[in-house]
């Protein structure tokens, strides 16, 4: 794993770690993101809002999510595919 997938990782899984899971929709991620969807992620000079990760990665996304390590897994992933990770 890069140093800049490690700190987005943490990053993400912090933010959502206080999400009330299992979570049904990207709705119910809002409420723990403490800038709702402006909340931005930064990792080796890159940076993504909420919003724009859940654009990004609407179509791959695997709802409800039992757990934050299997949201953050699945953002990593399309991150990933498409070459921004």
């Amino acid at each position: 794993m890069s140093t800049v997938e490690s700190e987005l990782r943490e990053e993400l899984t912090d933010a959502f770690a206080t999400a009330d899971y299992p979570v049904k929709n990207q709705m119910g991620l809002v409420p723990a993101l403490p800038s709702g969807p402006s909340t931005s992620f930064e990792a080796g000079g890159e940076s993504w809002t909420a919003m724009e990760l859940a654009t990004k990665l609407s179509s791959r996304a695997d709802f409800p999510y039992d757990s934050v390590d299997a949201l953050v897994d699945d953002v990593i992933a399309g991150l990933k595919d498409e070459d921004e990770l």
